[in-house]
């Protein structure tokens, strides 16, 4: 008896929308029992004798006071239906939310698996580096090179600061990305050379064999064998040539220089000869061209003094430009 008194002031509260979300939880329990029926039926007639004691005036009261009752038992069965909708609607939603929290979960776990390996050269030093996709590079003089110990996903992207020679093995599914600080080189396959240092003025691609896609900020170019791009970095301009010397006659300790500016001449000759060039007063605006096939510093610097007119004076390890 206790317990039915109890249910009906549960449903009573419920209809008054006067109720908690634990009252709500355990009226949705109590509609599926056949025992609650009769206290439904009672609670709709007290609804009517709560009716009746008002003594209504009017027939029209009195016709609302009936449609207040009849419909007593629609309005619990309506709440019933949008509370399991609600319901529904949070365990649908929770089941999205451990669905994405699971895969952003494994994506965090493989970005964490994947470990990221570095090599360097120092002065006058080169490297042989072979890639976990079996691409082979070579890194030239003061260059650095950061790549993943396995390629995953839809790319295969290293990043590159200084020179590197390399020779892409092919997958056409998985396009090869070289990123540096001043532009991104895209291939399937093909042997190409980069040189960006950051502290060059120029900076350039070279393709031996095969395609290349060069991205610059605002612009892209294609490559095919034996072309060359350009790119000054102060100016922004560029010029794209072809080239049918060999592309990397520094591989063999060889120089080449084609219309340089001076300052990376000087930046060219310490990264390989692990030296210290400076320049007198004054203005250095000369551009330098020629070929060097494994020459000494001295015979360097004695041809580009024949060729530009610029003096040079050498103290130990440290070399002054001037004119």
């Amino acid at each position: 008896m206790k317990n039915t008194e109890n249910n009906k002031n549960l449903y009573r509260r419920y209809l008054d929308d006067l109720y908690t979300t634990e009252d709500a939880r355990e009226i949705l329990n109590s509609l599926h029992h056949p025992d609650n029926h009769e206290t439904l039926d009672e609670l709709s007639s007290d609804v009517w004798e709560e009716a009746a004691t008002q003594q209504p005036l009017t027939d029209l009261e009195r016709e609302h006071y009936k449609r207040e009752a009849r419909q007593l038992l629609k309005r619990i069965e309506h709440k019933k239906r949008t509370w399991l909708r609600r319901i529904a609607v949070a365990a649908i939603s929770t089941i999205v939310c451990l669905v994405l929290g699971g895969i952003h979960y494994l994506e965090h776990l493989n970005e964490r698996q994947t470990i990221y390996l570095e090599a360097s050269t120092s002065y006058g030093e080169r490297k042989q580096i072979l890639l976990p996709d079996g691409t082979q590079l070579t890194l030239n003089s003061c260059s650095h090179v950061r790549y993943p110990n396995s390629f995953k996903g839809e790319e295969r992207k290293i990043v590159l600061e200084g020179e590197g020679y390399f020779q892409v093995y092919r997958n056409e599914e998985q396009p090869f990305i070289v990123s540096t600080r001043r532009f991104d080189v895209r291939v399937l396959g093909t042997c190409f050379d980069i040189k960006s240092y950051s502290s060059d003025e120029i900076v350039s691609v070279e393709v031996e064999s095969g395609k290349v896609q060069v991205d610059l900020p605002e612009a892209m170019m294609r490559l095919k064998g034996k072309e060359q791009v350009l790119i000054n970095t102060i100016s922004g301009e560029y010029s794209k040539r072809r080239e049918e010397r060999p592309v990397t006659i520094w591989k063999k300790g060889g120089l080449r220089f084609n219309s340089t500016p001076i300052r990376d001449v000087a930046k060219e000759l310490e990264r390989m000869y692990n030296c210290r060039i400076t320049f007198a007063d004054g203005k250095f605006n000369n551009l330098i061209s020629g070929e060097h096939d494994n020459k000494s510093l001295e015979a360097v610097l004695q041809s580009i003094e024949y060729t530009s007119g610029i003096r040079y004076k050498k103290e130990g390890n440290c070399i002054l430009l001037y004119k």
